[in-house]
């Protein structure tokens, strides 16, 4: 998995909106609280379909940190390799038109 470089950026909040995501910091989940909401909204879609894919994503990025998964070959194929290629194949994508395309097209 290539690193992703995290870019600094201002929001100015409302002051209990600011209160929820300060409680938030104290568990160290604000930055990804954000992060994963904002990218949410861009991608557009449902709640469904961007909760699905968010989990996919989580689940590749266990796989690739993981370093048994990463080292591990079975029959030749990396285990890691395969296992995230196989969850990519599950991921919904939305077709021009707003539709949904099945999994694996």
């Amino acid at each position: 998995m290539e690193a992703r470089r995290l870019i600094p950026y201002s929001v100015h909040l409302p002051e209990d909106i600011y209160k929820k995501l300060k409680a938030a910091a104290g568990e160290r989940k604000a930055s990804a609280l954000v992060r994963d909401a904002i990218s949410l909204i861009l991608d557009g879609g449902d709640a469904y379909t961007n909760g699905y894919n968010k989990g996919l994503a989580d689940a590749m990025d266990v796989i690739n940190s993981n370093e048994t998964t990463r080292s591990l070959s079975i029959n030749g194929q990396n285990l890691g390799l395969a296992l995230t290629y196989s969850i990519t194949k599950l991921t919904i994508k939305e077709k021009a038109n707003g539709k949904k395309k099945a999994r694996g097209n």
